[in-house]
């Protein structure tokens, strides 16, 4: 499926702001999970679910615990979740958005400025998402791709792909399997540290841009990321990190 792709870009990405979005995306996560049901990892199984994401993408222990210290003191804050899709300047490039949200009105306001900004068009619901896998991606430094896919088997795990290049091992499964995916491969490999552990939205195929598309669609992205209630944004467009800054 050729998804170390998706490696090589996440770790291009992680910069400090990159960072703080991810620990803003976590605690939304980990404060509606712990709202749900019981603020307790031990007796709530989707906030366990979370924090272990969490954790694995190396957020804060101090991020996980304000945000269900917050459940805790009956905050009043509540998100949906909403998703979103688009394309970019000249129709090649698609665009997902995926948001939580207390407002609603705001949310799709703010998101049209961001495409407007960047001569981009919102479209309606499953205009680009069946061009689209759900997938649950991980990503690990390991090369031994017997022992892996013998590991996952015996857990009884929906594997989709494994693929190795250069020690670096990228696997997909089921998104509904990342958490067994991930105790399997703990258990194969118990000081394993997890490069990528997300379910994401995969594009079957990709595009590269050039020239203003290029830079009209770095801007997009961008300026997606700045907008609070944005959670996750997934795009075809191979070559972005090439555009100019």
């Amino acid at each position: 499926m050729g998804r170390h792709f998706e490696v090589r870009a996440a770790s291009m990405a992680k910069t400090a702001a990159v960072k703080a979005k991810l620990y803003s995306r976590y605690g939304k996560e980990i404060l509606m999970a712990a709202k749900s049901g019981v603020p307790d990892p031990d007796m709530n199984a989707s906030l366990k679910k979370v924090i272990e994401r969490a954790k694995a993408n190396q957020v804060p222990a101090d991020v996980i615990k304000r945000a269900i210290e917050k459940a805790k003191g009956g905050t009043n804050e509540n998100y949906s979740a909403a998703t979103y899709e688009g394309f970019g300047a000249g129709g090649q490039a698609t665009i997902i958005i995926d948001c939580l949200t207390d407002n609603a009105n705001r949310t799709i306001a703010d998101l049209r400025g961001c495409f407007n900004k960047s001569h981009a068009k919102i479209g309606v619901s499953g205009c680009v998402s069946f061009n689209y896998e759900h997938v649950g991606l991980i990503s690990i430094k390991y090369d031994d791709e017997e022992a892996m896919m013998d590991a996952l088997i015996m857990a009884e795990v929906d594997l989709k792909d494994i693929e190795v290049e250069e020690g670096q091992m990228t696997i997909t499964v089921e998104p509904t399997e990342l958490n067994k995916a991930k105790d399997a491969i703990e258990e194969l490999i118990p000081e394993v540290s997890f490069d990528i552990l997300e379910d994401t939205m995969l594009p079957n195929e990709y595009v590269e841009l050039e020239g203003e598309d290029l830079m009209l669609f770095q801007r997009l992205v961008t300026l997606l990321n700045e907008v609070d209630d944005v959670q996750q944004v997934y795009h075809n467009v191979r070559n972005i990190n090439d555009s100019v800054e």
